[in-house]
């Protein structure tokens, strides 16, 4: 499996209450490894790991990487 650059963060900030943060675990099933609830303004800054193979977002809010910004939500 290629190396996780440990350098590459994402942050997420919140446009409104309840923005839901869901990480994935990888393997031979994807299961949810861990939930988190941001109120608007709050920030969290997260990586892939070598647990952690996809990050679902629930709610308005803005994503940025490396790859750019991105707002999720209605």
């Amino acid at each position: 499996m290629e190396e996780i650059e440990k350098t590459d963060f994402i942050v997420i900030k919140a446009l409104e209450n309840g923005v839901t943060i869901i990480g994935l675990t990888r393997g031979k099933e994807t299961t949810i490894h861990h939930t988190e609830k941001l109120d608007k303004g709050e920030v969290w800054i997260c990586q892939f790991t070598e647990h952690i193979s996809a990050i679902k977002i629930r709610g308005k809010a803005e994503i940025l990487s490396k790859h750019g910004k991105i707002e999720s939500g209605k």
